[in-house]
């Protein structure tokens, strides 16, 4: 169970005396820190994190390097086992990183140079690299707003001829709206691929998210609620075939030692990251239920507070909160940036949502719609310290 020793939160309703929505004197957030803490309030609290599971992590370590099983050991296996139990899937395939996951789910389904992928310029770069790595392109379309994901209603309009694929993404662990999307793709025989990297337990209408489409890929990133201490990923599916074909592709097109049926990939889970994975999903149960409370703590915080709002899961899902998320309104919009910098030079670490993926250099040119919803929020988004540890249980 993630814990602390110390007193806890005491949360206060601000910006600063000077800040330009006068909310409060003092900092965005003034947080009691456990005792054992000083200095600032971290942004995702990994040492801690390491603590709580340190002697199964050096365990792991010490057969690791005692076995020299390296490479695909017998940790990945049991990974592969335990995730796939986790999740509800029939096959998890263990990758060095969740990004090697979405791009070999997309050669899974042949796609290539002219195909395009409609997905959401609201998240990480990944998702487009997985699409521009089989030499796709990604068809930008907007987002929802109470929920940051790609907006249901919005999606048929940017299906062409071109379209093979759809790529939802459950951003900061918040389900995309499934049911809608699902429909859209058996009305256009188009195959969903769920990219569910921040979504380890995540629930959208009682199933946990990465078990919609036919393939999903996960990351492990370190700051994931779920991380290996180092890259990791793994991809999701039910169908046998595309297993088998993906534990080939993850290593060199290999399915037998030395002889390799096509070209494949060094994308290999390394042993010690899947024996770390193991560790952390023992106590991944109590990591969600502690990042809840952690939300509910915010909310309570922010309730009164005007021109800014914490973002929630809609009715139907179940949140697993990976980062909890301040939205302010239109109208303090252009002071975000001042925020900002406030809340952490007073040593409160708080980010900006990432930069709009059709912002980027190499995805300028890309087909898109209109996309007023992600524009306002990049703007207005201000992600909060959302370590569990944070908080006594």
């Amino acid at each position: 169970m993630p814990s602390t020793d110390g007193s806890g939160w005491a949360l206060a309703n601000s910006v600063g005396r000077n800040s330009p929505l006068h909310l409060y004197s003092g900092d965005l957030l003034k947080m009691k820190l456990p005792s054992q803490t000083a200095g600032p309030i971290p942004y995702l609290d990994l040492p801690a994190q390491m603590r709580s599971i340190r002697k199964d992590i050096d365990a792991a370590m010490a057969r690791t390097l005692d076995h020299c099983t390296f490479c695909l050991g017998p940790d990945v296996a049991q990974f592969e086992k335990d995730f796939a139990r986790f999740i509800g899937a029939e096959h998890c395939v263990g990758f060095n990183t969740g990004t090697s996951a979405l791009h070999v789910a997309l050669l899974l389904l042949n796609l290539g140079p002219g195909d395009e992928v409609i997905t959401t310029p609201f998240t990480f770069v990944a998702t487009s690299w997985a699409i521009s790595y089989v030499g796709a392109k990604p068809v930008y379309v907007d987002i929802d707003d109470a929920t940051f994901n790609l907006d249901p209603k919005l999606v048929e309009r940017a299906i062409t001829p071109r379209t093979k694929a759809l790529m939802p993404v459950h951003l900061y662990g918040q389900p995309a709206d499934m049911d809608p999307l699902l429909a859209t793709c058996r009305k256009h025989n188009l195959p969903l691929v769920e990219d569910a990297a921040q979504a380890h337990g995540a629930k959208y209408r009682g199933r946990i998210a990465g078990t919609f489409g036919v393939m999903s890929g996960f990351s492990f990133y370190p700051g994931k609620n779920l991380g290996a201490y180092g890259e990791g990923g793994a991809l999701i599916t039910n169908d046998g075939a595309f297993a088998a074909r993906a534990r080939a592709l993850r290593d060199h097109g290999s399915t037998q030692r030395y002889y390799h049926d096509e070209i494949g990939y060094n994308y290999r889970l390394p042993n010690i990251n899947a024996a770390l994975g193991c560790a952390q999903l023992e106590q991944l149960p109590d990591f969600l239920k502690a990042k809840r409370r952690l939300f509910e703590r915010y909310e309570a915080a922010f309730t009164e507070v005007p021109h800014v709002r914490i973002v929630a899961e809609p009715e139907g899902c179940r949140s697993n909160y990976w980062l909890q998320t301040l939205l302010l309104d239109t109208s303090a919009a252009g002071q975000r940036n001042a925020i900002l910098a406030a809340t952490n030079d007073a040593g409160l670490m708080t980010r900006p949502a990432w930069i709009l993926m059709h912002r980027l250099p190499r995805y300028r040119e890309c087909p898109k719609m209109e996309l007023p919803v992600s524009e306002s929020l990049a703007r207005r988004l201000i992600n909060l310290p959302s370590s569990a540890f944070l908080i006594r249980s």
